[in-house]
């Protein structure tokens, strides 16, 4: 998942980058510069506020943005949420 992607679902829920950092304790900055750096990604960032903000933001938009971010409950959550959305 591209930036720009991430950046059109946070905006499908009424929300932006500014808004989720704000609303989870990160920096606005920190948040736009990990996603520009791990998007589309497919091993797991070693910093653990990369991390945490990487995992909140696949809870936020409801898909995972790097395979391994989410628990296997967390996983599950997303899936049955996001079956009846449009969205896979």
């Amino acid at each position: 998942m591209t930036p720009n992607q991430i950046r059109a679902r946070l905006v499908e829920k009424g929300s932006s980058f500014r808004q989720f950092a704000m609303e989870h304790g990160y920096n606005p900055r920190n948040v736009t510069q990990v996603v520009a750096r791990w998007a589309g990604e497919t091993r797991l960032p070693n910093g653990r506020q990369a991390f945490a903000i990487l995992h909140d933001l696949s809870l936020e938009i409801g898909e995972e943005l790097i395979p391994g971010l989410l628990n296997d409950d967390e996983r599950q959550s997303l899936s049955q949420t996001s079956a009846g959305n449009g969205h896979h």
